[in-house]
Order: structure tokens, then C-alpha cells, then sequence
């Protein structure tokens, strides 16, 4: 079962996400939080595979908690509940450490199969949305020399890898891309990910674009 936790503090949203949730077999909402304290305090105590946290929360807000959580429980992947307009934090939220982001106005299906990749490791956002994201709030801002200093140590598959990644492949997008197995590829990126200090795939994506690997051939 992919354990839960839901933060956002309107009761009404935590109940809509539970209902479309528990429709799943393989998905048990364990948690429930109403600002980022508590998100943060159920993660460190219990065993959560997914932190779904909306941004906009009293006292400690989503980024702040998503920092928190990847501190002291590293195993959870933290996913943004964002809306439209909000689109300046997402720079931040990255940075923070969470996995991915979804729009408050998601669809059911589409937030039962966000859980059950960002669970098993996969990005929680379609390839075109990912490049938009990135593009608008990263590029602007990148270091790019700090960022070729961190993918140094990488070996040339691994920066083919790293470039895809940043595209926002699926780990079987990038294995038909380079005719690599997915198991091959999976390890890759836990490589990458050891060697570059980047605590997710989507940081790691985020280092792509400040290193200028996507402008690469």
C-alpha cells in the first residue's frame, strides 16, 4: 500500500483528495494535516510514501514543511498542490526538495496516477508541463558554473541520462531513447542523483537546465 499524507488547510480539499484517493486499492490516506507543522510532525512520526502539501499554509507553509520533510524523513516524496497564479513558487518548491506539483483542479484519475508514480519514483508531471516549469522558473535564475562543477564525476552516459531526464522523460522514455533497459537507466539515475548531491529527479532535472545540457546534441 502507498501510504498518505494530505496538508492543506481547507477541510473540504483534504476530504475531496481522501475520497478520490481511497478509490484506489493500492493507495490508505494515513494522515491528515491542517498547516505544515503538522505535515512535518506526521512525517517524522509515522511511515508516509507520499506528502501531498499545498503550498498556501498558515505558520509554516508547504515549501518550509518540504524542507523539513526531506530532512527528517527522506524516504517521503513530496508532492506541491499548487493553483493557477502561483507559478513563483515553484522555484522555490524545487529547490526545497519536493518531487513534483499538481493543480488543485487535477482529476481524479490523474491524482491516482500521480501518487503511484511519485511512490515508485517517476515524475508526477507530463513531460510538457515539466519543460514549462522548468524553463520559466529555472533557466532565468541558473548557475550554471556551480552546476558543471556538480556533474564533473559523471561518466558520458550518465550526462546523456541527465540531459533526458531534464526533459522530463519517464525512465522508459529515456531507456527507448538510448536503447538501454530500464533497470540500466534506473541505476543511472541513482547514480547521478549519489554524485551530484540532488536529493530527487526533479532537482536533478533542475541541474540539467543550469548545467546547459539540454542545449546539447
Amino acid at each position: 500500500m502507498i501510504r498518505v499524507l494530505v496538508a492543506d488547510d481547507e477541510a473540504l480539499m483534504r476530504v475531496g483528495i481522501r475520497l478520490i484517493l481511497e478509490n484506489a486499492d493500492d493507495i490508505e490516506v494515513v494522515a491528515e494535516a491542517g498547516d505544515g507543522l503538522e505535515a512535518v510532525e506526521a512525517c517524522r512520526t509515522r511511515e508516509i510514501d507520499v506528502a501531498l502539501l499545498d503550498i498556501q499554509m498558515p505558520g509554516k507553509d508547504g515549501i518550509a514543511a518540504a524542507e523539513d520533510i526531506g530532512r527528517l524523513s527522506p524516504r517521503t516524496c513530496v508532492v506541491m498542490l499548487t493553483a493557477f497564479g502561483e507559478e513563483a513558487s515553484v522555484t522555490r518548491a524545487l529547490r526545497a526538495g519536493a518531487s513534483g506539483f499538481l493543480l488543485k483542479d487535477t482529476g481524479p484519475n490523474d491524482l491516482i496516477r500521480a501518487v503511484q508514480l511519485a511512490a515508485s519514483g517517476e515524475p508526477v508531471l507530463a513531460p510538457r508541463i515539466t519543460r514549462q516549469l522548468l524553463d520559466r522558473h529555472v533557466r532565468s535564475g541558473r548557475d550554471t558554473e556551480t552546476a558543471l562543477r556538480r556533474i564533473e564525476e559523471l561518466t558520458s552516459a550518465e550526462r546523456d541520462v541527465l540531459r533526458l531526464l531534464g526533459t522530463g522523460l519517464s525512465n522508459a522514455e529515456i531507456a527507448e531513447q538510448l536503447y538501454l533497459s530500464a533497470g540500466t537507466v534506473k541505476a543511472h539515475i541513482s547514480r547521478i542523483l549519489t554524485r551530484t548531491g540532488c536529493t530527487n529527479r526533479v532537482q536533478a532535472a533542475v541541474l540539467a537546465h543550469d548545467a546547459g545540457l539540454l542545449t546539447e546534441r
